[in-house]
């Protein structure tokens, strides 16, 4: 049921606001944007945090899928449009001809949340984490037993 309702809401939002590439690409291609804003000071280090985090969804889809990440990030920024990297099918291709596609809306939102987040956790002077916790060894096996029965 969940996943029925989660695929409506996904053509509901792609009806308002149309879709664009999947699989990391549509951030990717942000990158452009980002390129063409003439920043100053500290702006130019920001302009560099946020260009990295574009790349890391399509990055991670291919880690994922046994692949390196950064590989498959250049020679899908080398390339231009909806060409991407399809995970399922380990090729590169035309992502919307191959169906592999996000709403704007969804993607629109997930980035003005991550800005969202990252914004307080820079003006914040305090955070509240998990604390790590310490991965013990596997204990060793238990011992085969003797030779008694022979």
């Amino acid at each position: 049921k969940a996943r029925v309702e989660d695929a409506l809401n996904a053509t509901r939002a792609a009806v308002e606001e149309g879709i664009v590439p999947g699989g990391g690409v549509a951030l990717l291609r942000c990158q452009k944007a980002c390129a063409e804003l003439k920043l100053e000071g500290e702006e130019v280090f920001g302009k560099a945090i946020v260009n990295r985090a574009l790349e890391e969804p399509l990055r991670q889809i291919a880690n994922n899928a046994g692949h390196e990440g950064s590989v498959v990030v250049e020679h899908v920024k080398n390339a231009e449009g909806s060409f991407g990297f399809n995970a399922e099918t380990e090729q590169y291709e035309d992502l919307i001809a191959a169906g592999v596609i996000d709403p704007t809306k969804v993607v629109r939102f997930a980035l003005q949340n991550a800005a969202s987040v990252a914004a307080l956790m820079l003006t914040t002077e305090a955070m509240v984490a998990e604390k790590p916790q310490k991965k013990s060894a596997m204990p060793a096996a238990p011992g085969m037993g003797g030779m008694g029965g022979m």
